[in-house]
């Protein structure tokens, strides 16, 4: 195994869900910017980015999420930073947000719009993403953790623990957000939280199923 390969493994050993963080130790300013950049960085579908990360560093709206996040109650607590992710609702050829990313950020030349734009309505309607407003949010989603994996790859890799999370009340954690301005309904909708920072207690030891149980090789 390469000095390489040995960093990668002995961080994803190293990453586990941590529950709960030592509050008195925070990760740098320039480790958690390295964190979002790989976020920023991430891998999308058709790279139309459908995300934005929220950093939660403001304590009173931690609080006020807590009752609400049954899966992240000491993490709320205790984490360095926590980070909940955005799914962008609605991502079709014809919407203004991925209009604005072909023309202002991947800089298409307007002769190419409508093969492009063709080209995405083919792969959503063949993978029945464009059925419903449900299955586009859905699609969305799944682009997120995407970005979320990447998080969490490059904190362990810096030594820094993480955990994601699902368990929240989806409707009551969307009204919170939206009531302090934070969150536009008409445009995203909260996929996953994932907390930052140190552990508190050392782990149990990692336990896979076997590579025999999970890798199937066709040859």
């Amino acid at each position: 195994m390469s000095e390489m390969q040995d960093t990668i493994i002995k961080a994803f050993n190293f990453r586990h869900a941590t529950k709960e963080f030592d509050s008195t130790k925070k990760v740098s300013d320039s480790d958690f910017n390295t964190i979002l950049e790989t976020a920023r960085l991430s891998p999308s579908s058709l790279g139309l980015e459908p995300w934005r990360f929220v950093v939660v560093q403001n304590q009173d709206l931690r609080e006020k999420l807590i009752p609400y996040s049954s899966g992240a109650q000491k993490q709320l607590k205790t984490a360095s930073h926590f980070v909940i992710i955005l799914a962008r609702k609605n991502v079709t050829p014809s919407s203004d947000y991925v209009q604005s990313i072909v023309k202002n950020v991947k800089k298409y030349e307007e002769s190419t719009l409508p093969a492009f734009n063709e080209k995405v309505n083919g792969f959503q309607t063949n993978f029945h993403i464009n059925d419903n407003e449900r299955t586009l949010l859905d699609w969305a989603s799944k682009q997120t953790y995407i970005a979320l994996a990447n998080m969490m790859t490059s904190a362990a890799l810096l030594g820094i623990d993480s955990c994601p999370m699902e368990g929240f009340d989806l409707d009551k954690v969307t009204e919170i957000l939206s009531e302090e301005g934070i969150l536009n309904t008409d445009e995203f909708a909260p996929s996953v939280m994932v907390g930052f920072g140190y552990r508190k207690e050392e782990p149990k030891a990692k336990v896979r199923q076997s590579a025999d149980d999970v890798i199937q090789w066709i040859k």
